[in-house]
């Protein structure tokens, strides 16, 4: 029996180890700069992670950021409900350590607080996946509508880790439908999901992304 034992528990390890090596291996870098933003905009970060280390700020017709943490990002003004359209073009301007994700969010509520909800569709060109993901609350982990899947809609990264790739999802007559590049890749009932609330970006930890700005356009 102690035998069984020792051997389930060396199998626990091995399983978790290339988690943990790479928790250690890509921990949250430092930013230089960071810590001020637009006006306007709200940043929040994973784990309370300090936000001098997001540097947000406004670049062209958009926004740029680069993180350590993995923050969401989002304006007050930009709620919608009901029938509408979301759209906005992404691009990863570096290679990450490792594959990292990046997106939009909808149906934001109560963002500031441990009380928030809202559903995220995210790319990863890197390895031309997507995934959506719903958050339940600050304290819980995100749950997953779709898990990582490839798409041949996903534009994939260069040898020098730029892609861009434009994200978009229309809510209309109780689905949601969610768009890369112009190509359906998911519909599903707005009913399952978080739709009515704020919209806004997401992006995952040391990346260095530019944010087309967000359309959004009633139905």
């Amino acid at each position: 029996m102690t035998s069984v034992r020792l051997l389930t528990a060396a199998a626990v390890f091995l399983l978790s180890a290339p988690a943990a090596s790479l928790a250690q291996a890509d921990p949250d870098r430092t930013v230089a700069g960071g810590g001020n933003f637009p006006a306007g905009w709200h940043v929040r970060t994973e784990r309370a992670a300090p936000l001098d280390n997001v540097k947000f700020t406004s670049m062209g017709d958009g926004l740029h950021t680069t993180v350590g943490p993995a923050a969401i990002y989002w304006r007050d003004r930009d709620t919608i409900s009901a029938n509408y359209h979301v759209v906005a073009k992404l691009s990863q301007m570096k290679n990450p350590a490792h594959p990292e994700a990046f997106g939009i969010l909808i149906g934001g509520k109560s963002l500031a607080d441990s009380g928030q909800r809202y559903t995220y569709f995210l790319v990863r060109p890197i390895d031309g996946m997507y995934s959506i993901r719903r958050r339940g609350s600050f304290a819980t982990r995100p749950t997953a509508v779709v898990e990582w899947t490839p798409s041949d809609a996903v534009t994939k990264a260069d040898s020098s880790g730029r892609a861009t790739n434009e994200l978009s999802i229309q809510v209309q007559g109780g689905k949601a439908k969610f768009m890369v590049n112009g190509k359906e890749v998911y519909t599903g009932d707005a009913a399952n999901l978080d739709v009515n609330g704020v919209v806004g970006y997401r992006v995952n930890h040391n990346l260095d992304v530019h944010l087309g700005p967000l359309g959004i356009h009633k139905l």
